[in-house]
């Protein structure tokens, strides 16, 4: 049965926070009334801060990754790798593997991975700017590196094919993670030691 609210406000405060993922009914209660007793400054400043997160956070131009401004801070870093570019699902893969502190190369976030049942298509991800990114860099004595960092479910290798089938006329690199990763694992649930080791023995890809 629903629950019932003695106030309008607080029942509209816990729909909206129960809309977040995994956050049901009766934690949106307790998160609301835990906001209702923190002084009003605390309460503004969080709310400032998501309406913040909501209006002014941008893409990166490069790799899709969430940035202040124009390019991120790890694009802009010319002590980076810019020839090996690391392909994640979304930004949470990202921080997952800054986190291992094992690699120094360069990201691409799709934004999710091709899923027909869900209805995404190569074209709802940023494959074509993939592509792009590829064929314009220039050719140098170290072969460019691609390395398809996506996960080992059915619909994770079958974006990593999708995309090894767009690039293998590159001349570029393609690798994959070493599989010290469970099968259908999530970069974001790999604990660091596990997740550097699969970045640091990744071997050539192989549809």
């Amino acid at each position: 049965m629903k629950q019932q609210y003695p106030s309008r406000l607080l029942s509209d405060a816990v729909e909206a926070i129960s809309s977040l993922p995994g956050v049901g009914e009766r934690s949106a209660l307790r998160l609301a009334l835990h906001l209702l007793s923190q002084p009003k400054e605390n309460v503004h400043h969080f709310a400032d801060a998501i309406r913040k997160l909501s209006d002014e956070a941008l893409y990166c131009s490069d790799c899709r990754m969430i940035s202040d401004g124009e390019r991120c801070a790890i694009c802009s870093d010319a002590s980076r790798d810019h020839r090996t570019i690391c392909v994640v699902e979304s930004v949470r893969d990202v921080m997952s593997i800054e986190a291992t502190g094992q690699y120094r190369g360069v990201y691409h976030v799709l934004g999710g991975i091709i899923s027909p049942i869900g209805g995404v298509g190569p074209s709802e991800l940023t494959i074509k700017e993939l592509v792009g990114r590829l064929s314009a860099l220039e050719s140098g004595e170290n072969q460019a590196e691609l390395i398809l960092a996506l996960s080992g479910d059915v619909e994770g290798e079958t974006t990593s094919f999708y995309i090894y089938r767009q690039v293998c006329g590159l001349g570029v690199k393609v690798t994959t993670l070493a599989r010290g990763l469970g099968f259908g694992a999530d970069l974001e649930y790999a604990d660091s030691l596990t997740l550097g080791r699969s970045l640091l023995n990744r071997q050539i890809f192989k549809p």
